[in-house]
């Protein structure tokens, strides 16, 4: 049998790109290049209110911007170490009643006196692998790394200003031994900062040390972009506690429900979120957190590590309900990466975040905000609510 060869298929013509790439005329020619390779015209894609210079660095073939809309919810009342007072928090999301939402629960716990938060760690990881010829040299290597710890870390630490490198984790298996080389990283999320460090203190390791047979800078016990449950356990970026206490009469007015149907409702969701196998017990942690994460300019896909959390409740003595959700993987930046670009930066203006200084600010604005979406929606399905609000404000179909 015979089996014809297909002709080479016709050259198609790359993304243009201009030697001033990051302009307003460099984005018109790939606007133009689009409607000629698809017969679309895109009549807003073009249209943003920045210059395009400000872009280098941040994304690359520029032609336009996506516009999702921001709402503001506030007031949020945070009695926190770091964020104290009232903030309004912008959200930007397509999903009807989230807004809503939390600005019902930030309405809540602003008449119960707030939210409490607190950061309980803060580290940022880059985890290689080495590999020997047994597993009895992979644990003597990692003797002789718990010994020359103070020289990698003096290696990691040249490449930053802000990095440090705290520990280094050891994970074994097989003949392989797995690091996880934990810094903090400043005012930056850190995942490129750590990646550079990492990479010279294993450049220091690889030649000093005799009979390393495999290496492989990041072999995936970071889990950069994804969650899990060594995470969870020993956090990646700020592990952060937000709890409140709310009255039994604002739990009846407000959320037209009591502590005890809420808290049986909290049993019923933890025994189901066990059945599931899920990594939060939570309601929608990942909502509020991509919200904010859009409106801010943080890395979007880091909400895969941060949406993680863990939700505990309690009806007190007095018969007000003690709710709390810690977020043990949150990772935010409020200098570098997309933070500074025009509408990102203004964000974290409004809510005192932007520059130096002020990460573990936001990391607090973001748990307390995340607390009430989840006392907002939890009432709302022990209210029999949820539809309903939905119906009424999630609604725009052609």
């Amino acid at each position: 049998m015979t089996v014809p060869v297909s002709a080479a298929p016709a050259a198609h013509p790359g993304v243009p790109r201009l030697a001033d790439d990051y302009t307003a005329a460099a984005a018109r020619r790939r606007l133009a290049f689009l409607t000629e390779a698809t017969g679309v015209s895109p009549e807003h894609l073009g249209r943003y209110s920045f210059d395009p210079a400000v872009l280098a660095g941040n994304i690359e073939n520029f032609v336009g911007v996506a516009q999702v809309p921001i709402g503001i919810a506030g007031p949020l009342l945070i009695d926190g170490e770091h964020a104290r007072g009232t903030f309004y928090v912008p959200l930007a999301t397509t999903e009807g009643t989230l807004v809503a939402s939390y600005n019902r629960g930030m309405k809540l716990l602003y008449a119960a006196g707030g939210v409490r938060t607190t950061v309980m760690a803060d580290v940022m990881q880059r985890a290689p692998a080495f590999g020997f010829d047994s597993a009895r040299e992979a644990r003597a290597f990692g003797e002789w790394v718990t010994a020359n710890f103070a020289a990698i870390k003096s290696e990691a630490e040249a490449t930053t200003r802000a990095g440090r490198l705290h520990d280094i984790e050891q994970f074994s298996a097989s003949r392989f031994l797995f690091l996880r080389f934990n810094f903090t990283t400043g005012d930056a999320a850190g995942q490129n900062l750590t990646g550079k460090a990492t990479q010279r203190a294993c450049a220091w390791i690889r030649a000093n040390y005799a009979g390393i047979k495999d290496f492989c800078l990041e072999a995936n016990l970071a889990t950069d972009k994804k969650s899990s449950h060594v995470n969870i356990l020993r956090t990646r970026g700020k592990r952060v506690t937000a709890e409140a206490v709310i009255p039994a009469d604002l739990t009846r007015q407000v959320l037209h429900t009591t502590p005890g149907q809420m808290f049986h409702a909290r049993q019923i969701s933890n025994l189901g979120s066990l059945l599931a196998g899920v990594n939060n017990n939570g309601n929608h942690s990942a909502n509020g957190i991509a919200a904010l994460f859009a409106a801010t300019g943080q890395d979007i896909a880091n909400v895969a590590e941060s949406s993680a959390a863990l939700v505990h409740t309690e009806v007190l003595a007095d018969g007000s309900y003690y709710y709390s959700i810690t977020i043990p993987a949150l990772i935010v930046a409020t200098y570098g990466g997309g933070t500074g670009l025009p509408t990102q930066r203004e964000c974290l203006e409004l809510l005192g975040c932007y520059g130096p200084g002020r990460v573990r600010k936001l990391a607090e604005i973001v748990a307390a905000t995340v607390l009430c979406g989840e006392v907002s929606l939890g009432a709302a399905v022990v209210a029999d609510e949820w539809v309903t609000a939905h119906e009424r404000l999630g609604r725009n179909r052609p």
